[in-house]
């Protein structure tokens, strides 16, 4: 979606989230078994690849091979960055796309005519472009697992 106010143009866009292969992502049931309808948690989970290393030989399943048989990969890294316990942590996610979007902004030629500034927001990225001919873009991303 997008708006115009004034001599800002805001955009706001809705990220989907995909586990990485041999992870699933579940959202956990409140305790009478139902899903809760706000400030429900996603649940990190590795799931069975044997059929794939099966078929396509270059995989390993996380799940069956869980030993030392497994090399250390970005996956697991990357888990690690953007979890808490097993659990998808939306204020470690905004943190860290946060921080890919200013090192990308310093590699495009637009960073030498607009400032890119960071708003403060702790579930979904807020940034604001200012050119120099005052017109203001703000865009907020939120992140979002489908069920």
């Amino acid at each position: 979606a997008w708006s115009i106010h004034k001599n800002i143009i805001t955009y706001r866009l809705l990220v989907f989230l995909q586990p990485p292969p041999g992870h699933c992502f579940s959202l956990e049931l409140d305790t009478t078994g139902q899903l809760p309808v706000r400030h429900f948690r996603v649940r990190v989970g590795l799931e069975c690849m044997c059929w794939d290393e099966q078929q396509l030989g270059d995989t390993l399943c996380f799940l069956h091979h869980r030993n030392n048989k497994l090399p250390r990969d970005q996956y697991s890294h990357l888990l690690c960055t953007l979890c808490t316990c097993c659990y998808l942590d939306m204020e470690k996610i905004a943190s860290w796309v946060q921080q890919l979007v200013r090192s990308a902004w310093l590699l495009l030629p637009q960073s030498h005519h607009c400032q890119l500034t960071l708003l403060p927001s702790s579930k979904s990225c807020r940034f604001l472009l200012t050119s120099t001919s005052k017109m203001n873009i703000c865009t907020d991303i939120t992140f979002a697992v489908q069920q």
